[in-house]
């Protein structure tokens, strides 16, 4: 659509005099003593079909941010206890943020370096962790479950995220490597296995590999209807891909959509990723500039409908809060939200 393309450049020139595809976050007051201006000019519509998300009365707000923070990663929301488990990979540790009244607090040292997190639909925590190389479950009695930690008798090389499937309760999720790259986020050593995403039977426990066809599997998530895995690919591919589900198995994986925005000479990642109600897919974008950071919005066609331009790299991102549908975005050293008009598929 070239004049929404138009309309975007003027718009972009005009907010931030960078010029085209350039837009800077970094001028807000982040604190909330002096209020952004409503409509948020951050939340960008690409796109038309992008409107209907957007709310004009409510802001983009950073709910957390602290200097000794290293790399926030891995957001899930638990809807009983109201509040958001987040990690700091390289400090080790698991932080919660309380909705009733805004508080960060410590929620777990050592968390085996942990980065994803999600919650199954029994409402236990499942944590992907980098230093031991395996996927955990944290039970109602505090004590933890290893649920996979080898493929075919080789350790995993370092568990990134995971999903529940609400259909039968198998744990997908990927192995990109990251944590064994470095001892920064774990411990630096040989990748013992192709990076792959994974399947954890809900009943047998069995774990099975899903597809190898991507270079470095991050995020996942599924579909509205349960048809559909997508996985952003961080390495070569610089893409979302997605796939068929056809019972145990991935059919047919193709491109979703690219990283390449037009106005900037490279492509950036797209890390955790999730899926509204409309089957729309949010993705936490980064690693390229101002104007690019922040969340990309792809409708289910492919087509990047909209932006939410964030001062840091984005690395993840969940719906929560009572009605899901508020976003939570973590990045960086920080954790932002915003209230959309769009709903999670999944409880997180």
């Amino acid at each position: 659509m070239e004049s929404t393309k138009i309309d975007r450049r003027n718009f972009l020139t005009a907010a931030s005099g960078f010029g085209a595809g350039l837009v800077s976050a970094t001028a807000r007051d982040w604190s909330g003593n002096n209020p952004t201006r409503y409509p948020d000019p951050d939340l960008i519509s690409l796109d038309p079909r992008f409107d209907k998300y957007k709310l004009g009365n409510t802001p983009i707000r950073r709910l957390y941010t602290n200097p000794n923070t290293l790399w926030t990663e891995g957001c899930a929301w638990n809807g009983v206890g109201r509040y958001l488990v987040f990690s700091d990979i390289p400090n080790d540790l698991q932080m919660r943020w309380i909705e009733d009244d805004n508080r960060v607090s410590l929620f777990r040292k050592p968390s085996g370096n942990s980065n994803g997190n999600t919650f199954d639909y029994q409402g236990r925590q499942i944590s992907c962790q980098h230093k031991h190389r395996r996927v955990v479950r944290y039970e109602y009695d505090g004590t933890m479950t290893v649920l996979a930690s080898k493929y075919n008798g080789k350790p995993f090389n370092a568990p990134n995220d995971a999903v529940v499937h609400k259909g039968d309760n198998s744990i997908w999720f990927t192995d990109p490597g990251y944590g064994s790259m470095w001892n920064y986020e774990g411990n630096k050593g040989p990748l013992h296995l192709k990076e792959s995403i994974y399947r954890i039977d809900g009943k047998t426990g069995k774990t099975t590999k899903l597809t190898d066809d991507i270079d470095k599997p991050n995020g996942l998530c599924f579909s509205p209807d349960l048809d559909k895995l997508y996985a952003s690919d961080t390495g070569n591919g610089k893409n979302i891909k997605v796939w068929n589900i056809d019972g145990e198995k991935l059919k047919k994986g193709r491109e979703f959509a690219s990283m390449k925005l037009e106005g900037f000479e490279k492509a950036g990642n797209a890390d955790g990723i999730r899926a509204d109600e409309d089957g729309n897919i949010w993705a936490s974008a980064g690693w390229v500039g101002n104007g690019y950071d922040g969340v990309h919005v792809f409708a289910p066609n492919g087509n990047r409908i909209g932006q939410i331009i964030l001062p840091e790299i984005c690395s993840n991102v969940c719906f929560g809060g009572r009605k899901r549908n508020r976003l939570f975005m973590t990045a960086s050293q920080s954790l932002y939200s915003v209230y959309t008009d769009a709903i999670g598929a999944h409880i997180t």
